[in-house]
């Protein structure tokens, strides 16, 4: 029944919440209005769902500006990620194809998410250069460092180096988040959902200041050290 309920409302509710963002953009500090929308959609998202979401978010300063890394393992992990998030008001890094989706795609492009181009070099530059104007002006950025959904619940999956460079270049602590549950309920290609429980764990953040560029391979290394084994430790 949870499964049906959920199918049943969750293109409305986008339709819905993706109308209302589109129309609220520029109201309230940095679109704040649009933000709050989309967080109260991540919650009825999953309410419909029948998905209960814990989080641990004491280690991370209330409001304050940083870049988030949360691994992936499923769609349910940006309602989820909104839904605990709504204290703090950031925007995705996401792949191109998402703002693709009619309606759904102009309102993330409108209230400023961020497309990453992988392929083309030049529009990723650009985008990255966004990113960092964003996190500037006092907007977080939320990034997922292995690039897609893992399927291997097991550990967490090689990170990319571009979601290194874009963290570098902003200059701005970088908090791990780490979510786990959120596999098992909805893992990438399944069509039902599982009862379950979703639960996101914030890391002390990392002072970036001490890496440059030319440090990105040994950030990245280090990220994914830190991440993987602490995510090792909430699945025991």
């Amino acid at each position: 029944m949870a499964n049906l309920i959920f199918r049943l409302c969750l293109f409305p509710l986008t339709l819905v919440f993706s109308t209302l963002c589109w129309l609220c953009v520029g109201l309230g500090k940095n679109n704040a209005v649009s933000h709050r929308l989309e967080c109260l959609w991540g919650r009825l998202v999953l309410l419909c769902g029948g998905i209960r979401v814990t989080a641990d978010l004491s280690a991370l300063a209330p409001g304050a500006t940083y870049v988030f890394f949360a691994n992936h393992q499923s769609n349910l992990d940006i309602p989820a990620l909104f839904s605990v998030l709504s204290g703090y008001n950031f925007r995705f890094l996401a792949k191109d194809s998402l703002f693709r989706i009619p309606v759904f795609g102009p309102a993330m492009a409108r209230v400023g998410h961020v497309a990453i181009e992988r392929e083309n070099r030049r529009k990723a530059m650009e985008s990255i250069a966004r990113a960092v104007e964003m996190v500037s002006s006092g907007v977080g950025l939320l990034i997922f460092p292995e690039g897609t959904r893992s399927t291997d619940f097991s550990t967490l999956g090689q990170f990319k180096t571009g979601g290194m460079i874009v963290a570098l270049k902003c200059r701005c602590p970088v908090a791990p988040l780490i979510v786990t549950g959120s596999g098992r309920i909805l893992p990438k290609g399944a069509r039902r959902l599982r009862s379950g429980t979703i639960r996101i764990t914030a890391l002390p953040p990392v002072d970036v200041s001490r890496y440059t560029l030319k440090d990105r391979d040994a950030f990245k290394q280090d990220m994914e050290t830190l991440m993987r084994n602490a995510y090792l430790e909430h699945i025991r």
